[in-house]
């Protein structure tokens, strides 16, 4: 799952929320050289990754973008199914998705000094392009993956994959549906084993 997935799926905690955020930046057991609700948090957004890759209905959708885009398929679901998030965010939360987000950039702006070195760096970006609230159309989508691309010097395509987004729409947002329930469940389950092995009260 993308940023804002990866957020919410945190339970509400300040610190396993960062962990969870931060999960892409930290390998190996260097999670161990952070406070322990980060470790906590890092250790969720691993486990949600690993559900996330072996379930069907994600990796069906990877299916209709493998053609184009090879590899880059499951990177670019993850995306997708960030937008039908931000988009059905009420159906989620009854925090404004606008509140939510800001709540959460004061948060890392608070706690940038522990953050991996990437997320340092990457934090002032995310929050002056606000890109956790453009997830919420498919025109903000378009400037995140154009940026993915950027990333990959032209290499994925990435930049051409709103088009099936558009012509797949209803396929892909049905499918987030059904497999975002099934990982809110996963999520909460397996944040309350991780705090119970972290002895965390």
């Amino acid at each position: 799952m993308n940023f804002l997935a990866h957020i919410y799926l945190s339970g509400g905690n300040e610190l396993i929320t960062i962990g969870n955020f931060v999960g892409d930046g930290v390998r190996g057991n260097k999670y161990k050289l952070y406070p322990k609700e980060i470790q906590i948090g890092i250790q969720l957004h691993r486990n949600i990754d690993t559900f996330t890759d072996a379930h069907p209905l994600f990796r069906q959708c990877t299916k209709r973008l493998h053609k184009g885009y090879s590899h880059y398929s499951g990177v670019i679901v993850d995306i997708f199914f960030d937008h039908f998030l931000a988009k059905n965010w009420t159906t989620y939360s009854d925090i404004p998705l606008d509140v939510y987000i800001a709540d959460f950039y004061k948060s890392l702006s608070h706690h940038i000094a522990i953050l991996p070195p990437r997320f340092q760096s990457l934090t002032p970006i995310m929050i002056e392009g606000n890109w956790l609230l453009s997830y919420a159309t498919v025109e903000g989508i378009q400037i995140v993956l154009n940026g993915m691309n950027h990333r990959t010097k032209g290499l994925s395509k990435m930049n051409e994959a709103t088009k099936e987004l558009r012509e797949h729409y209803d396929a892909f947002e049905a499918d987030f549906t059904l497999f975002f329930e099934d990982l809110r469940a996963f999520s909460v389950l397996k944040r309350i084993e991780i705090e119970k092995q972290f002895n965390l009260k």
